[in-house]
């Protein structure tokens, strides 16, 4: 996807996909507490574990956005 295109799409599907906007935000939420456990110089064992798991759960999001995406641009095509 063009990145204008997809600036767009994601405006669009923010204001109009329930699924879509409440993604997004749990997305957010991942970002930024892996930023809080990155700032930290010397991360517990639970703290590294968490961010991993972190890492994973944001990339499903992630994935499950770009499948909404897909899936809005493939029903716009058809129409």
């Amino acid at each position: 996807m063009e990145q204008m295109n997809t600036d767009g799409l994601k405006d669009e599907l923010m204001m109009s996909n329930s699924e879509f906007r409440d993604l997004a935000r749990e997305h957010s939420r991942y970002e930024a507490r892996l930023g809080e456990l990155a700032a930290l110089s010397h991360p517990n064992d639970a703290e590294v574990t968490e961010e991993l798991t972190l890492k994973k759960k944001k990339l499903a999001v992630k994935d499950q956005m770009y499948a909404i995406m897909q899936h809005h641009q493939n029903a716009a095509a058809t129409h």
